[in-house]
C-alpha cells in the first residue's frame, strides 16, 4: 500500500450539506453541540468531585468520638421533628410577645409551611437520594435516631429551621442571630447523628432561609394593602 501523492491525487472530499443546508449554519451548530457537551461533562465531574466531598466529610464526622456531644444532638434532632422546638417557640411568641410576637409567629409558622411542602412535595421527588450507611460509617448507637425513609436531599429539618429563624428575624430583628444559631445546630444534628450527609443540610438551610424571605416579603406587603 503506498502513500497518497498530495500532488497529483485530489483531496478526500468532505461530506456535502444536505440540500437546503447552510454549511456555515452547520458548523456553527455543531460547534455549539460540542460546547454544551463539554459543559455538561464538566458539570457532572464538579459534581461527582462534591459528592465525594460530602460523604468524606460524613465519614470523618461520623468517626470522629464525641460522647459529650452525642446525647444533645440526639435530643436537639428529636425536638426538632414534625418543627415541635419551632412551633413551640411560635407559641410563645404568640403568648407572651405582644403584636410584633403574634407577627413573628404567624411569618414563622406560615414558612415552615411553605419550606416543608417545597422540600417533601417537590424537591426530594425530583433529586431522590439515598440515606447514609451510618453503620458503614461508623456511627455509634448513641448517636442513633429514627432513621426517616424519605429522600436524604435536601434536609428537611435544615429547611424548616432556616425557614423560621429568617421568618421571624425579619419581624424581630433582636432574635435573627439566636434562631440562626438554633437552626445551625439543629442542621449539624441531623449529620452528628448519621441521617443526612453536610450537602444535605447546607441546601434545606438555603431553601429554608429563601423560603423565609419570600413569605415574610408577601405578609409584609398584605400588611400594607391592608392598611
Amino acid at each position: 500500500m503506498t502513500d497518497r501523492d498530495p500532488l497529483t491525487e485530489p483531496e478526500p472530499s468532505l461530506p456535502t450539506p444536505a440540500e437546503g443546508d447552510d454549511p456555515v449554519e452547520a458548523r456553527i451548530a455543531d460547534r455549539v453541540a460540542l460546547r454544551g457537551t463539554a459543559r455538561s461533562d464538566a458539570a457532572e465531574r464538579i459534581l461527582r468531585e462534591a459528592s465525594e466531598i460530602d460523604r468524606a466529610v460524613y465519614r470523618a464526622i461520623a468517626s470522629t468520638p464525641s460522647p459529650s456531644l452525642d446525647a444533645p444532638m440526639r435530643r436537639l434532632s428529636n425536638a426538632a421533628n414534625r418543627s415541635a422546638i419551632w412551633l413551640a417557640i411560635a407559641g410563645g411568641l404568640a403568648v407572651a410577645g405582644g403584636r410584633a410576637g403574634r407577627r413573628a409567629a404567624l411569618a414563622g409558622v406560615v414558612s415552615i409551611g411553605a419550606a416543608s411542602a417545597s422540600v417533601n412535595l417537590g424537591i426530594k421527588s425530583l433529586y431522590p437520594r439515598e440515606r447514609p450507611d451510618r453503620s458503614g460509617a461508623g456511627v455509634t448507637e448513641d448517636r442513633h435516631v429514627r432513621m426517616p425513609s424519605s429522600s436524604s436531599f435536601p434536609s428537611g429539618h435544615s429547611a424548616s429551621g432556616f425557614a423560621f429563624a429568617t421568618a421571624v428575624g425579619r419581624e424581630i430583628p433582636a432574635l435573627a442571630l439566636p434562631l440562626r444559631l438554633l437552626a445551625g445546630a439543629v442542621a449539624y444534628s441531623r449529620v452528628h447523628t448519621g441521617v443526612h450527609y453536610p450537602g444535605d443540610t447546607v441546601a434545606g438551610s438555603l431553601v429554608g432561609g429563601a423560603t423565609g424571605l419570600v413569605v415574610g416579603d408577601i405578609l409584609a406587603r398584605t400588611r400594607k394593602g391592608d392598611a
